[in-house]
């Protein structure tokens, strides 16, 4: 019998061991080519959500909806510059996977970009965030979202998904003269 349970936690720890050798392939094939999926249970890639079409929304309707502004040509189709705010997959701070969501651009290069994340909770009672108008980038936008001013996020290229629009000028000009973020 002794022989028997010595065998049953040998194929258990070549299990767990095969689990742990397949997760860690994952994580390093993901970092090198730069993207951080969400995580499912099979290990996977978690598809981005689809965002909401204007339509969709209650109210809608009677919002007039306001055309996208025309990129530089100068720039490729999805390149993100200083100052936009662009719809990303953007990785949670504990690394335990990612969310599609706005973010406000602070610096780019041909990799990708560092950048605050944005979110439509109420971080009103936080001095880490402050208050972004959202209306010049989200005509459907029922109320204003919050820009948090902690430490940015990298994410690379092939994260952003699609431009949303320019930050507010005044409040991108209090966001360059914070010492503690990375600017152009």
């Amino acid at each position: 019998m002794p022989e028997a349970l010595l065998w049953a936690v040998a194929i258990l720890l070549a299990v767990a061991a095969g689990w742990a050798w397949n997760g860690w392939r994952h994580r390093v094939a993901d970092r090198r080519s730069g993207n951080r999926p969400g995580t499912t249970r099979s290990g996977g890639r978690r598809p981005a959500p689809p965002r909401p079409r204007a339509a969709d929304r209650p109210g809608a309707a009677d919002r007039p909806s306001a055309r996208p502004r025309s990129r530089d040509a100068d720039r490729g189709a999805g390149t993100p510059a200083p100052g936009e705010v662009w719809w990303a997959d953007v990785p949670y701070a504990d690394g335990s996977g990612s969310k599609v969501r706005p973010c406000l651009v602070l610096r780019a290069d041909s990799r990708g970009a560092a950048v605050l994340k944005i979110t439509s909770q109420d971080k009103s009672d936080r001095d880490d965030h402050v208050r972004i108008p959202t209306r010049d980038w989200d005509p459907d936008a029922e109320h204003d979202s919050w820009l948090s001013l902690t430490e940015p996020t990298r994410i690379s290229s092939a994260a952003f998904a699609e431009r949303a629009g320019n930050c507010d000028a005044d409040l991108w000009r209090s966001v360059r003269s914070l010492r503690h973020l990375p600017t152009p």
